[in-house]
C-alpha cells in the first residue's frame, strides 16, 4: 500500500488536494482535502442582517449570484416578504444565466481540454479533439468566449453587473426591466440559442431535450459534427459511462419554479425535508460535537485536531451523503435520459456532464418564456421591515447543486450565520461513522499514480471542484 496526493487541480481554482492509497496501482481509498479556511461565516457575525448582501457573494466570483440569492431567501423568509411576480422571474433569469454560462464554461474550457492530453494520442478521436480543445491554443475557446460574453450581457440589464450584483434583494430586485429592454434580452437569448444549437449540439434545444434514454442519446450522436457528440464519441470510448460512481444518493432544492425539490435514493423519489439535514464536524479541523443543523451550527477553528484532514465538513441528509448538481436536479425532476443513465450505471462521470449541458437545452427555453412573462411598469421589489430576532433559511441551487444560507437574527443583528455549499455536499470528508463524501467514494477502484491515464482528473472535474465555496 501506499499514498499519492493529487492536486493542485487548476483551471478553476487550485487549492484541492485528494490524497489516495493505493494498491497495485489502484485507488483503496480516498481523502479529499479543503486546506484553505474562509472564515465568512464569522465574518458576518454582529452585523446588520441587510450587510450579507454586499458580503456574501464575495465567497466566490464564479457563483456570486447564487449566494446573493440564497441570501435574500434567507433574509426574506426572516422578514416574512414574498418577492413579487416581476422579481422572481427577474431572479430566476438572473440566476439562470450564471448557472448556464457555468456550464458552458465547464464543459469547453474546464473538461474537455483534459481529453487532448498526450495520453490519449492513439484513440482514433484524439487529434480532432486536441485541436478544438487543447488549453488556451484550441479552436473552440476563439468561439465560446464571445458566445458566453454576449450571454452575461444579460446580466447588466438584469442585475447592473455581475459578478457581486447588489440587485437581488429580499423582496425581489432592484433593476426594473423597460418594455425595450424586453426586447434586447429576448435579442442576446436568440443568439445564445444559435450558438448552442450551431456549435455545441448540431440540432434544436427541444430536439435534445426530448432525449430519453442513453441508446436514444449515443444514436443521435453518432455523425453528428458538433461539440457534444464529439464529447460523447470520446467518453463513451474510454468507458465515462461506468466510472466515477458515488452512493447514487441525490438532492436538490429545487431550482426556477422548473426542476422541484427532493431526493432520489435506492430507484425512488421522496420529498426534501431540510429538518434533516446535519453538519458533521469529526473529519474536519473545526470542534468536535454532535452533528449539528446547520440553524444550530458553529464554525470553531481548531487546527491541531488529531486525526482530522480537510477545513470542509460533512453535510449529511438523514444521516448520509449524498451527490448535488445538474445531475442530482435532473434525475429528481424525473427526466428520462439521466433516469436511464442512473438506472444502467449509476451516477457516472458521463452522465454529470450530459446533465450539465442538458439544462442547456432545458432551461434556455424557460429563460425565454420568462422575459416574455415580465410586466414593465408592475412593481419589480416588494419592500418590509427587517425584525429584531428572527430565523430565515435560503436554498437554491447554483450550478454546482443544492446551496443554502441559514441565519438567526438578535436584537437587530446576525446572531448566527451559516452556509453550506455543493462543493460541500460533494467534497465531505467521513464522518463519524467512517463513510466518506461522495467523491471519496466515486474514486475508490480507479487506476492512479505512474503511468495511469488520467481517470482520476476527469471523475474531479465531473463535479466541478469550487473550493473557495466550500469552507466557511
Amino acid at each position: 500500500m501506499s499514498r499519492i496526493v493529487v492536486g493542485p487541480f487548476n483551471r478553476v481554482e487550485g487549492d484541492l488536494e485528494v490524497s489516495l492509497d493505493l494498491d497495485q496501482g489502484r485507488v483503496q481509498a480516498a481523502y479529499v482535502n479543503s486546506p484553505l479556511f474562509r472564515g465568512f461565516e464569522q465574518i458576518l457575525v454582529g452585523r446588520a442582517p441587510l450587510d450579507a448582501l454586499a458580503i456574501v457573494p464575495r465567497i466566490c466570483g464564479i457563483c456570486s449570484v447564487a449566494q446573493s440569492a440564497a441570501a435574500a431567501e434567507a433574509l426574506g423568509d426572516a422578514m416574512g416578504l414574498t418577492p413579487t411576480v416581476n422579481g422572481k422571474l427577474s431572479r430566476n433569469l438572473i440566476t439562470a444565466t450564471e448557472n448556464l454560462a457555468d456550464h458552458l464554461t465547464h464543459f469547453y474550457l474546464f473538461f474537455m481540454p483534459d481529453f487532448a492530453r498526450p495520453a490519449y494520442a492513439g484513440r482514433p478521436w484524439h487529434a480532432a479533439v486536441a485541436g478544438r480543445f487543447t488549453a488556451v491554443s484550441g479552436e473552440a475557446a476563439a468561439e465560446v468566449l464571445p458566445a458566453r460574453a454576449g450571454f452575461l450581457r444579460l446580466m447588466g440589464f438584469l442585475a447592473g453587473r455581475w459578478p457581486h450584483t447588489l440587485a437581488i434583494q429580499p423582496g425581489g430586485s432592484t433593476r426594473a426591466i423597460t418594455a425595450g429592454e424586453r426586447i434586447r434580452l429576448l435579442a442576446q437569448l436568440r443568439e445564445f440559442r444559435s450558438f448552442l444549437e450551431r456549435r455545441l449540439f448540431g440540432d434544436t434545444l427541444a430536439a435534445v431535450g426530448q432525449l430519453a434514454s442513453k441508446d436514444a442519446l449515443l444514436a443521435w450522436a453518432d455523425g453528428r459534427a458538433a461539440d457534444f457528440p464529439a464529447f460523447l464519441q470520446a467518453a463513451a470510448d474510454l468507458g465515462l459511462d461506468r466510472l466515477g460512481r458515488s452512493a447514487d444518493a441525490f438532492l436538490s432544492h429545487g431550482a426556477y419554479g422548473l426542476f422541484p425539490a427532493g431526493t432520489w435514493q435506492a430507484g425512488a423519489a421522496a420529498a426534501f425535508d431540510p429538518v434533516v439535514i446535519a453538519e458533521d464536524t469529526t473529519s474536519a479541523w473545526l470542534a468536535e460535537g454532535q452533528p449539528r443543523h446547520p440553524a444550530r451550527g458553529e464554525t470553531l477553528v481548531y487546527a491541531d485536531k488529531p486525526g482530522a484532514y480537510t477545513w470542509c465538513k460533512a453535510p449529511r441528509y438523514a444521516g448520509q451523503p449524498v451527490e448535488v448538481g445538474a445531475l442530482a436536479r435532473q434525475v429528481v425532476a424525473g427526466h428520462p435520459l439521466l433516469l436511464d443513465f442512473v438506472r444502467q450505471d449509476g451516477g457516472s462521470v458521463m452522465a454529470r456532464v450530459v446533465a450539465r449541458l442538458l439544462e442547456l437545452a432545458l432551461v434556455l427555453p424557460a429563460m425565454e418564456n420568462w422575459v416574455q412573462a415580465l410586466q414593465p411598469g408592475e412593481p419589480f421589489c416588494a419592500q418590509g421591515d427587517m425584525p429584531d430576532d428572527a430565523t430565515g433559511a435560503g436554498l437554491v441551487e447554483a450550478a454546482r447543486g443544492s446551496l443554502g444560507h441559514w441565519l438567526s437574527i438578535k436584537r437587530g443583528r446576525i446572531e448566527r450565520y451559516q452556509i453550506i455549499a455543493p462543493t460541500t455536499w460533494n467534497f465531505s470528508p467521513r464522518d463519524a461513522a467512517g463513510t466518506p463524501g461522495p467523491l471519496e467514494q466515486a474514486l475508490v477502484g480507479l487506476p492512479a499514480g505512474d503511468g495511469a491515464p488520467p481517470t482520476v482528473q476527469h471523475v474531479v472535474r465531473s463535479f466541478d471542484p469550487c473550493m473557495v465555496c466550500t469552507v466557511h
